[in-house]
Order: C-alpha cells, then sequence, then structure tokens
C-alpha cells in the first residue's frame, strides 16, 4: 500500500486521509525501508513520522504468536523469517492489543486481507483509500483515477480499480 503511493509520489494523500490515526509495526516500517531503493519517495513517511513509531513486538508470548500465524497463516518459510512478518505483527496487535481492536487494516496483500475479513477486522486496500479521498475532496475524481492508473503502469499491482473516474466517487466495498 505505501509502495503504491510512493510509485506516484502521493504519500501525503495518504497522510491526509489517516488524519494521525495511521499506525504500523517494526516489521513494516523495516519493509519500507528496505523499499527505499525502489521507492526512494517511501523516506518521507519516516522523515515525517506521520505513522509514529513502529509498535513493537517483545513480549515473548506475541513474538511467538506473530511466528506461528506467520507461518501456518500466511505460510511463510522457516527460512526466510520476515516473509509475511509484517501481515504476521498486524493480525497480532490488531487481535490482541486492546488499543487497536477497532482498528482498520490497511493492506493490498489480498490473502492478508482476506484472513483479516473473515475475521471480523475491517480492512481496505489502495483502492478504498483512493475512493475515501476522492469522497472526503482530498482529490478530484479524475485525478484519483489517473494516479491509480499509474500506480498500475508502475507495475504495482492493485486490485478493483474503477472503469471511470466518477466510480470512484461511489462509497464502494467499506463504510467510511
Amino acid at each position: 500500500m505505501l509502495c503504491n503511493l510512493a510509485a506516484v509520489d502521493r504519500l501525503s494523500l495518504l497522510e491526509k486521509v489517516l488524519d494521525g490515526r495511521g499506525r504500523w509495526t517494526q516489521a513494516v516500517a523495516a519493509e519500507a525501508h528496505q523499499s527505499t531503493r525502489h521507492w526512494p519517495h517511501l523516506r518521507q513517511v519516516t522523515a515525517d513520522g506521520w505513522l509514529g513509531d513502529p509498535i513493537e513486538i517483545d513480549d515473548p508470548a506475541e513474538t511467538a504468536l506473530v511466528d506461528r500465524i506467520r507461518r501456518v497463516v500466511f505460510a511463510g518459510s522457516p527460512s526466510r523469517p520476515l516473509q509475511h512478518l509484517g501481515e504476521a505483527e498486524t493480525l497480532v496487535v490488531i487481535e490482541h492489543r486492546r488499543e487497536f481492536t477497532d482498528s482498520v487494516w490497511i493492506t493490498d496483500d489480498g490473502e492478508a486481507g482476506h484472513y483479516a475479513r473473515r475475521k471480523g477486522i475491517r480492512v481496505k486496500d489502495t483502492v478504498d483509500i483512493m475512493r475515501e479521498a476522492v469522497v472526503d475532496t482530498l482529490v478530484l475524481p479524475a485525478e484519483g483515477h489517473r494516479l491509480l492508473l499509474a500506480m498500475g503502469a508502475a507495475d504495482r499491482h492493485l486490485r478493483g480499480v474503477p472503469q471511470r473516474p466518477e466510480d470512484l466517487s461511489l462509497r464502494g466495498r467499506f463504510v467510511l
């Protein structure tokens, strides 16, 4: 999700949509940092600090749960300990920490999103965020649509991109 907006240099749009409510885990922050070599604009997320300090998972029981979920739920390989770590950390934080119980998980990982929805977690993806930006008049429908198409042109894989710009102003798949 972050890489999609970094690909079109519009991370500031996500910052406005989140309006101070965004957070990330250590693994997601590390993935974003690693991706700066491909998407340099990701550096501004850390520099601007609008996702806050990464949420730490340092309790041994939570750490064990994260690893079990990473391997069992998301099919992470034992030989690749970082594979699906961000998804597993996010799931554990939302499901097991009271202060994040009502959180919305923003992900473009289709399997992770599907699993989270089955667990009753609200999920949004890049297209949902763009719809919200349009509804909140942070971006015009034509510009939002152009940005989604530009993400696709930058080899970012999005699902559910509407065919017409005006379809972005519909509330779509989630409740705002």
